[in-house]
């Protein structure tokens, strides 16, 4: 069921000497989507034509690649084929959704104080990221420099496994955003590397810049929000209740384990559904001053840790005072040459993709 009939995640493809195109995944193939439905949003760069035209048309593509993949034409082997960016970024939002993640670091970073701000369990707190640096899984990812409060190479790389969410239809400038579903057209697994010395020296009292905008890593794959049906479970409970606008109208909790592998060892497997703050809430608080949506938006979940499977090394370490072991060495952060894989699936075995990056010397 990884890549069965009941998934078909969209992405972008292409053959050699060939322009790039969008398909879905059936197993180990590519359905050329423009060849076998016959339209040309499908023969774009990009998925954006397609995620503008809206619930109706996702549906109707989503039945018609059903059948065209059960039928077993245009199926290209994915080994002949090469996996883009499956979107053009219009923007891009990081969340602090994880109650485990976000109290794991008030404790490393604020010691003797309450690990929690006021504000956290009052809205989804997060922070604009840079579009610009948002790249395809498999994307090599160079160390970055920066302040540390010394000059030079990051000594605290770091991973953030995430989940992130693909907006489809856009919404005003000045208005609000209508239904989750209405706007966000589906999930994609994503890595928001972090530089924990250069992020501790410039974050007071702004918060994070180029401790993060160095590279997020994004899954070539995105599973329609349609294909999560059976993975949705009501939200975490809250305390203190949410504002009106906060209120949760369906649930839109996921039930997805992630799998984090550093050069091939698990390190880490936490679950998804025990995040506080719910996608549907998110989109909610992003947009309620009047900040419109635009076709390509991406906004992920932050961190996603669960109680003792933490999704980031500086957790899982203890800010590096308690090394991973792996076979016949020891991690700390993450040095050159590490490669780490994130993969999902859902409890009903349906997978996520991966997202992957392999780290190389700063320059």
């Amino acid at each position: 069921m990884s890549f069965g009939l009941g998934n078909l995640p969209y992405g972008v493809f292409s053959r050699a000497g060939e322009p790039r195109r969008v398909g879905v995944r059936v197993g180990d193939h590519v359905l050329d989507l423009a060849a076998a439905l016959g339209r040309d949003v499908f023969a774009a760069p990009s998925l954006n034509p397609f995620l503008a035209l809206g619930r109706t048309a996702w549906q109707e593509a989503r039945g018609r690649a059903r059948e065209a993949a059960a039928a077993g034409d245009h199926l290209i082997p994915l080994a002949e084929v090469a996996l883009h960016l499956p979107v053009e970024v219009a923007d891009y939002v990081d969340f602090y959704a994880s109650l485990e993640h976000a109290s794991n670091l008030g404790r490393i970073l604020r010691p003797g104080e309450e690990p929690l701000k006021p504000n956290w369990r009052h809205l989804p707190v997060g922070y604009h990221g840079r579009a610009g640096s948002v790249v395809v899984s498999g994307t090599p990812i160079r160390r970055p420099c920066g302040q540390r409060p010394s000059f030079g190479p990051s000594a605290k790389l770091d991973i953030e496994a995430e989940l992130g969410f693909v907006v489809g239809v856009p919404a005003p400038l000045g208005g609000r955003a209508g239904a989750f579903e209405d706007h966000v057209f589906g999930v994609a697994l994503v890595n928001d590397w972090s530089a924990r010395d250069i992020q501790a020296w410039e974050y007071v009292p702004l918060g994070p810049f180029l401790g993060k905008s160095f590279a997020t890593s994004m899954s070539a794959w995105i599973t329609p929000l349609e294909a999560l049906e059976e993975a949705r479970v009501e939200g975490r409970s809250q305390d203190p209740e949410p504002l009106p606008y906060l209120t949760r109208q369906t649930p839109w909790g996921l039930d997805l384990t992630l799998r984090i592998e550093l050069n091939g060892e698990t390190v880490s497997t936490p679950s998804y559904r025990d995040m506080y703050w719910t996608p549907d809430q998110m989109l909610a608080h992003l947009t309620v001053n009047g900040a419109g949506l635009r076709t390509g938006d991406l906004f992920a979940s932050g961190t996603v840790s669960s109680a003792g499977q933490p999704g980031s090394l500086i957790e899982l370490t203890w800010n590096g005072t308690e090394p991973v072991k792996l076979p016949g060495e020891a991690r700390t952060f993450l040095e050159d040459g590490d490669t780490v894989t994130i993969t999902a699936w859902t409890s009903h075995g349906m997978s996520l993709g991966e997202v992957s990056g392999t780290i190389l010397p700063a320059t």
